[in-house]
């Protein structure tokens, strides 16, 4: 089928797969994969595409692919990848695929020049390019711009936010230190902000915003990083296979002695912070040998190294201090930064015990005692103060006087432990704050006109464990891919609609119901927990009760329960919740989330650290202490919410967005092991389709992701032109500008206020405008050239449409006369026809006086007096006709003078005759007689052709009358059907809004189910094979459990139905056969050789319905920029879309009385044609002969070529699939011909020869046609 052409094919690994169409179901088909001859799998119709035939090809941009969908989206990626090639257009947007190794010559500084100032699509792809534009486009438009880079952790996110910010720096700095910098400061917030995790070896823990601030004269002056959501847990405690910060393993790997004793560093397994994690190096083999034996764990000299291109903690500490000297930290700062770095560490190794007292308190263990010296002596505290604060904690009482009473309160172990460790947390997050600060002190700058910001965010995470930092970090997700929604895909389609482009809609997925879920005031998740903080006796399982009560019923939302893993089956209701995001569910635990939501330090804790001997301590903790409230030094607890805090930065930071013209960079994890030529195509295609590229994919294929004001255009380009092509209207000069070009019409579209680009051409325009100057010369003469032809074509019609109207105004005059003339003679002949009439027998009469005189001539004997006869006669008939033409007589007295004269002249014949030989006579008489039967046979025949035509008219009318009479039925038998529907639609009403409430939670189900599996394969933790929750089941009762091949394969059967095919199916279920498992040629061979009615109805109309399907399917997936192919008139299909056709079971007589022929001849004029001839010059015909319901035979005859001759069977995929009643044509006055003028044309065309041929060649189905044909023959 479909001519062998391969297809796309769902994959449960691959994401899709290469093979043939073998047959077509009801809502699936039937796939044979290439490289499996002879296996087949069924696949839903709606995730089936068109492959394009070179499937080794691969293309710059996506949008220049033959067919777009996501299937060759994802294959073209993957050839690609395949070839080290990592980047890849969709339209303006930049796919990044992490190759996990490095490619060579891709970012030297020869490459930054070679992008500098080039169009986008100029060049290969690159986040060069992608830089570049943003620059451009700050330049041209006089208008900040953001590149957004977004992307899954370990997707390559912060390699390409360095990549855009070393080009720009590079490209268009100053020259000065400054541009140095702004580069080398990205060392330096990745040791202290980026970790090893599960699914990245260099994660970034925190969100950054980098602007390069520009002047009027578009160089670099300066920059400013904002940072958001430190993820301040990791500090404490990190997962088995995670790490602390770079800083701590690469202060312990690279510092120099005599900084190891100062700061008593050891290896990292001798840290509390550290060991509980991984505690091997990142190094190489040569770095390896550089770190001493002594300052590495355990487990590095048992398991070796890790191994990553990038990372190197014995460099990399190296390179992180030549950083802080370049951007201008000296020596005694980098001390400062690296022995609070220590402090930490040695604040973490302090233990607690039961005191053994009344108190209740506890005391720090012996052990402790030299990291409790260690840590005091570091941070520059007292050392007894330390351990007091530590243990105990300090309350103001306000009865006892103004100031009151001093109460020291023991602390338990617990509490001890959360209190070391909140002051930890504390102490590095403002440590990271610093270093922010110091960083943005390094490039300062007065003043600035615009600039250019990169956003490096932490991408969608999802953990075996999830807490509130993934809470936190999935909301920011949601956010921007509603703001990647929105730039992309919303405004792009308002601009569309506003500029009158008339591109189709494209339908996307809103996430504004989770994003309310979670920022709403009152309700919201981060309000909720904001109110459990202000609770005098605050607790993580009553804020997750408090959640699922005021969301019981949200579809976003729901309990661990129903999680796809096992281990979060296991948590109760009030241990956590899933969140269906826009990518999928992640199940959160909120154990330690009141704690986490808590910015605040007790008391006796931030006064310790504020009034540290230390300056550089004491300073980091100023702001902090002078803005110290009343509430805190009552000793009490204050609340200072993180979430909020993070919402509202999040906020600014969209206002901020907003506000700028925005890139994109989609950065794409190829595969969870990190490793390099490693493609894993269905969770590539998962990230593909939940970063928004599919519905860009979709929006481009009739998009124009270029555009340009015209008046934007004209100043750019005006400086190249002389002086009277600038005088031109903008709009003018640009469209004459496009025409001397030659640009294609199909590249480019003018809208009300500006023109728009197909994918690339912008670029093209804009290389052929910067050409040579000799180029632009000739340029030059072309548009000069277009507006002399313009303007001498207006004038051409305006002349032409001159001599139309006086040709018109000729031609009415004439037309009048003549009508005036043609109504005085109709007149003048009306009242004188009996005289004319007269006149004419006469005449007649008179004729025939010639063969007497020949006859009186040829007689021997009594010429004279039968001459005299003559004579006499013809006397008579003159002196009649002088009579009729100069006296008024009537109609009966010129018949009675005629046939008086007709008598004469009988009576003379009969005179003449006897006198004649009697061989003479008899010849004569013969001629004549002759003469009179052809005049009999003459008016016989006019009279035959009147009595037909008389017929014709009567069977036209009966057929009129039978039409009218077959539209009072249909409309009485709608009102029948319309009373059934209505009933039929009540109940059907509710569950088509079920089924597409159903079909979005299957949609989510199936995102669930991939990141549950993405987990699993991670985590090595194996998913749970149970059935869907009972809430998302069909109707039918519990059945058997399904392993996970057949749940999604009842999800992907579910998706492919619409709420038309679910309402045909609730039909079906009246009718006598079920054909849905039959295969196509099962249907068509029963349509062949069926001799029971109602199986054989049944098999045309299943036949027919999975032929729309499939032509759908093709229009669908159609070729980009390809024509609709279209099998009958337009109004034929429109009339069919407007109007469906509801499917009711027939009865046996209706299937009887529909086998009447019916036959059809409409106007038809095909697209291609159209534009060749807009006036419609050359109309063509299309004929239909229906056998009953379904069409048999068609044809197509248009001006200038050969006639289109289809018959059923033969030609079922070229013909109309619609049943008659769909076509309307029944209802199309004048649209129904004669069984005689249809079989006329057929055979006419060679028709009977094309249908015999079929017939002997077995593929024409059993018809009327066909029955008749074979008897003829016969």
């Amino acid at each position: 089928m479909e001519d062998g052409k391969p297809v796309w094919a769902p994959h449960p690994t691959d994401g899709f797969q290469l093979g043939n169409i073998i047959d077509i179901g009801p809502d699936s088909l039937t796939i044979e994969p290439v490289n499996q001859k002879g296996k087949t799998f069924l696949a839903p119709i709606n995730q089936v595409f068109p492959a394009d035939e070179d499937v080794s090809r691969h293309v710059e941009d996506n949008c220049s692919l033959m067919y777009l969908n996501e299937a060759t989206l994802l294959h073209n990626v993957k050839v690609r990848y395949s070839k080290d090639i990592i980047y890849t257009y969709v339209a303006n947007i930049l796919i990044a695929v992490n190759p996990y190794f490095d490619i060579p010559k891709l970012y030297t500084s020869d490459t930054i020049k070679k992008y500098q100032g080039r169009s986008l699509g100029t060049l290969p792809p690159h986040v060069f390019a992608v830089a570049d534009k943003a620059f451009r486009d700050m330049k041209v438009h006089r208008m900040s711009q953001s590149i957004i880079v977004s992307g899954e952790s370990g997707a390559g996110k912060t390699e390409n936010t360095k990549f855009v910010l070393r080009y720009l720096t590079e490209s268009y700095g100053s020259g000065q230190d400054i541009d140095e910098r702004i580069v080398e400061a990205n060392p330096l917030l990745e040791a202290f902000g980026n970790a090893k995790t599960v699914r990245n070896n260099n994660s970034s823990r925190f969100g950054k915003f980098v602007e390069i601030h520009f002047n009027e004269k578009n160089s670099v002056v300066g920059g400013f990083v904002s940072h958001y959501l430190l993820e301040k847990s990791r500090i404490c405690v990190q997962g088995k296979d995670e790490r602390n910060y770079h800083i701590f393993y690469r202060l312990c790997a690279g510092a120099s002695e005599d900084i190891r004793q100062k700061f008593h560093l050891n290896s990292p397994d001798s840290f509390r912070y550290l060991n509980r994690g991984c505690t091997r190096f990142f190094s190489n083999k040569e770095t390896d040998k550089q770190i001493l034996q002594n300052r590495k764990s355990p487990e590095h000299l048992k398991t070796g190294a890790l191994k990553d291109p990038l990372l190197d903690d014995h460099g990399d500490f190296n390179r992180m201090c030549a950083a802080m000297k370049k951007i201008g930290l000296n020596d005694t700062e980098k001390l400062d930064l690296f022995r609070v770095v220590a402090g930490v560490l040695h604040l973490g190794n302090i233990d607690f015990e039961e005191s053994g007292n009344t108190s209740g308190g506890c005391i720090l263990k012996n052990k402790s005692s030299e990291a409790l010296r260690n840590c005091a002596e570091l941070l520059g505290l007292d050392e007894e103060d330390l351990r007091v604060s530590l243990t105990t904690r300090v309350m103001l009482t306000t009865a006892g006087g103004a100031k009151g009473t001093v109460i020291k309160v023991p602390l338990k172990v617990e509490q001890a432990n959360n209190a070391r460790d909140a002051l930890a947390k504390a102490v590095y997050s403002r440590l990271f704050d610093h270093v922010v600060n110091r960083v943005n002190q390094c490039f300062p700058f007065e003043s600035s006109s615009f600039f250019i910001g990169v956003l490096d965010i932490a991408g969608f995470e999802y953990f075996e464990h999830n807490s509130f930092e993934q809470f936190c970090i999935n909301y920011c997700n949601e956010k921007l891919q509603q703001f990647f929604n929105e730039r992309i895909l919303k405004e792009e389609q308002e601009l569309y609609q506003k500029e009158g482009l008339g591109v189709n809609e494209v339908h996307y997925v809103d996430n504004q119901d989770c994003i309310d879920l979670i920022e709403s005031k009152l309700v919201g998740i981060l309000d909720i927990l904001d109110e459990e903080n202000r609770l005098p006796q605050p607790s993580d399982q009553h804020f997750a009760s408090a959640v699922h009560q005021k969301h019981k019923d949200h579809f976003r939302l729901t309990i661990p329960r129903k999680s796809k893993l096992t281990v979060h089956r296991n948590l109760r209701d009030d241990e956590g919740f899933i969140i269906r995001h826009f990518a999928g569910a992640v199940c959160y635990e909120t154990t330690k989330f009141v704690e986490k939501n808590n910015d605040a330090l007790h008391m006796s804790l931030e006064s310790l650290v504020s009034e540290s001997k230390d300056r550089f301590v004491s300073q980091l903790f100023e702001t902090t202490n002078n803005n110290r409230d009343h509430k805190q030094k009552t000793g009490k607890l204050s609340f200072i919410s993180v979430g909020n805090k993070f919402k509202t930065q999040l906020n600014l930071l969209l206002e901020k967005l907003r506000s700028t013209g925005s890139s994109f960079i989609r950065c794409v994890k190829p595969n969870l092991k990190m490793t390099s030529h490693q493609f894993e195509g269905a969770q590539i295609l998962s990230q593909l389709q939940c970063s928004g590229m599919v519905s860009v994919l979709d929006l481009m294929q009739g998009g124009f992701p270029s555009r340009a004001p015209f008046h934007e255009l004209y100043n750019m380009y005006k400086k190249y032109m002389p002086s009277k092509l600038t005088r031109l209207d903008p709009r003018l000069f640009c469209k004459a500008l496009f025409k001397a070009l030659g640009l294609d019409e199909n590249d480019f579209k003018f809208g009300l206020t500006k023109v728009f680009f197909r994918p690339g051409k912008f670029a093209e325009f804009d290389q052929i405008m910067k050409s040579d100057p000799e180029h632009l010369a000739e340029l030059i003469k072309k548009v000069n050239h277009w507006l002399i032809c313009s303007r001498w074509k207006k004038v051409q019609w305006c002349a032409l449409s001159v001599i139309k109207l006086k040709n018109k105004i000729k031609y009415r005059a004439g037309a009048c006369i003549k009508m005036q003339k043609t109504v005085r003679m109709w007149l003048c002949k009306k009242k004188h026809k009996p005289r004319i009439d007269g006149l004419v027998k006469v005449a007649t009469l008179k004729k025939r006086l010639v063969k007497f005189n020949e006859v009186v001539n040829a007689l021997k004997e009594g010429k004279p007096e039968m001459s005299k006869q003559v004579k006499e006669l013809e006397t008579s008939i003159d002196a009649l006709m002088s009579k009729i033409k100069n006296t008024i007589m009537t109609r009966q007295q010129i018949d009675r003078e005629y046939d008086r004269l007709v008598k004469s002249s009988e009576a003379l014949l009969t005179a003449l005759q006897k006198r004649k030989k009697q061989e003479e006579e008899a010849e004569r008489l013969r001629r004549i007689q002759e003469e009179m039967d052809r005049e009999r046979k003459r008016l016989e025949e006019e009279e035959r052709r009147r009595k037909q035509e008389e017929e014709e008219r009567r069977l036209k009318a009966e057929m009129e009358l039978k039409r009218k009479q077959e539209e009072e039925e249909r409309k009485r038998r709608e009102e029948e059907e319309r009373r059934l529907q209505l009933e039929m639609e009540a109940q059907l009403l509710q569950e088509r809004e079920e089924e597409v409430q159903r079909q979005a939670v299957f949609e989510q189900e199936r995102r669930d189910r991939e990141l549950a599996m993405r987990i699993a394969q991670s985590e090595a933790e194996l998913i749970n094979e149970e059935q869907p929750d009972a809430a998302l089941r069909r109707a039918g009762g519990p059945g058997p459990k399904m392993t996970m091949e057949q749940m999604a394969k009842e999800m992907t059967d579910l998706l492919a139905r619409g709420p038309q095919v679910q309402a045909t199916k609730a039909v079906a279920g009246t009718k006598k056969y079920d054909l849905s498992k039959w295969k196509y040629a099962e249907l068509r061979d029963a349509i062949n050789t069926s001799c029971d009615i109602e199986l054989l109805a049944a098999c045309r109309e299943e036949f027919h319905r999975r032929l729309k399907v499939y032509h759908a399917w093709k229009s669908k997936n159609k070729k980009r920029n390809a024509e609709t192919e279209q099998r009958a008139p337009k109004s034929v299909t429109d009339y069919a879309e407007q109007n469906p056709v509801s499917q009711l079971p027939v009865s046996h007589h209706e299937i009887e009385a529909n086998r009447q022929q019916r036959y059809f001849r409409i106007p038809f004029i095909r697209p291609v044609d159209q534009y060749k001839d807009p006036q419609n010059k050359k109309k063509g015909w299309w004929y239909a002969h229906f056998d009953g319901p379904w069409i048999a035979r068609q044809m197509e005859l248009h001006p200038d070529k050969p006639p289109i001759l289809l018959v059923a069977g033969k030609d079922d995929m070229e013909m109309c699939e619609l049943s008659l009643e769909e076509t309307g044509l029944t209802r199309k006055r004048g649209a129904e011909i004669l069984p005689r003028q249809y079989e006329e044309v057929w055979e006419r065309c060679g028709g009977i020869q094309y249908l015999r041929s079929a017939i002997e060649n077995k593929q024409a189905r059993p018809t009327y046609a066909t029955a008749m044909l074979q008897s003829l023959l016969k």
